[in-house]
């Protein structure tokens, strides 16, 4: 540490130099995180020093994260849903499958999980001591609920179906695998951490919510597809007493007791998810994904008119294509079968994607 402080000209201009090695938004096709809507940058500095760890002190921000809560319940077509703000999709992961373990009180407990799961559920199983059981992909690339089925045994505490896969943008069979765990009377966790926000928004989308009645948590990502500050993610539940199954005692804080993860947590992004939902409302919302997926398939059709096909047909904004030489400054990712993976988020408009066609009409002629 320095024995003297820097000027505040001097500090700004080093750390504003480190910002400038960032990858420019504008490059950037890989990413489920967006440029933050403005009224969520505006939110998120008036609410900047607010901890819903001790909500007491803060009751007016707490009352705006029951607000969310409530919204995004009333979404998935469960208004009563419980639930909080989490930092992201993994926490809500660890957190769902805490839950479940801690409901089915079983001493050697199991997951049955797809294939396309997200790597926050290899870490969840790490942590809770869990036997992971990995479900091979139909054709589609979505989980096979039969092979699901058969997985499943008296040990199992839960399973968990994908809104939105990271890598291809699948949704698995919700429904068929809802009606598997409320037969076998198993807690089944809907990872809809991108999907979330993008599924309810589209025409003939698969159902994937708390109106399958065998849904029974939802974790959400709003600093996606709902344009948030960073971190912004959300854990819905279908009924307090699971989410309760988490709490812990907290003698000194202005509450006796939290279900939380994190101890400390922002009120700033939350506040920021909250207000997009709010300024936009659903028929904004349905623009955005509108745009967002015309823009995918306007890049599929692009990416297959160089003779470059895709990997696998979407329910969301993410394309995969066979593997092509990308041009500088582009930044892409790579599923792990090698396929190249974009995602259509806010940013990636229209004029983005010609650019890119462009170039890779050069660069792969």
């Amino acid at each position: 540490m320095r024995e003297c402080g820097l000027s505040e000209e001097s500090l700004f201009s080093f750390l504003l130099s480190k910002r400038q090695e960032d990858v420019d938004h504008a490059h950037i096709l890989s990413s489920m995180c967006t440029v933050p809507h403005p009224v969520a940058v505006r939110a998120h500095l008036e609410f900047m020093e607010t901890n819903l760890g001790d909500p007491g002190l803060f009751p007016g921000t707490a009352s705006l994260e029951r607000l969310l809560v409530e919204r995004l319940g009333t979404l998935y077509h469960l208004p009563g849903a419980c639930g909080y703000a989490t930092s992201g999709g993994t926490e809500s992961n660890i957190q769902a499958l805490r839950m479940a373990r801690q409901l089915a009180g079983r001493e050697r407990p199991n997951v049955v999980i797809p294939e396309s799961a997200h790597f926050s559920f290899q870490k969840a199983c790490d942590i809770l001591c869990l036997e992971m059981r990995t479900v091979p992909l139909c054709s589609d690339l979505r989980m096979d609920p039969e092979a699901a089925a058969e997985m499943i045994d008296r040990n199992t505490c839960c399973m968990v179906g994908i809104a939105g896969t990271t890598e291809y943008g699948m949704t698995d069979p919700i429904r068929d695998l809802s009606k598997i765990a409320g037969d076998l009377g198993v807690f089944f966790h809907v990872d809809a951490a991108f999907g979330g926000m993008v599924l309810p928004f589209l025409d003939g989308a698969p159902v994937f919510d708390f109106s399958l009645p065998g849904v029974s948590s939802i974790a959400v990502d709003p600093h996606k597809m709902g344009m948030s500050t960073i971190p912004a993610g959300v854990l819905l539940v279908r009924d307090s007493e699971s989410l309760c199954s988490l709490s812990v005692d907290t003698p000194y804080l202005t509450v006796k007791q939290e279900f939380t993860l994190s101890g400390t947590r922002p009120g700033a992004s939350v506040v920021g998810a909250l207000a997009v939902l709010e300024y936009l409302g659903a028929e904004g919302m349905r623009d955005i994904v509108a745009g967002c997926m015309k823009n995918t398939w306007r890049l599929i059709d692009g990416m297959e008119t160089y003779g470059i096909p895709r990997a696998a047909t979407p329910d969301v904004n993410v394309a995969t294509f066979a593997p092509a030489r990308i041009p500088p400054p582009w930044k892409v990712s790579w599923t792990r079968k090698g396929h190249l993976r974009l995602v259509c988020m806010p940013h990636v408009h229209a004029g983005v994607v010609e650019s890119f066609l462009k170039d890779i009409g050069e660069q792969n002629a």
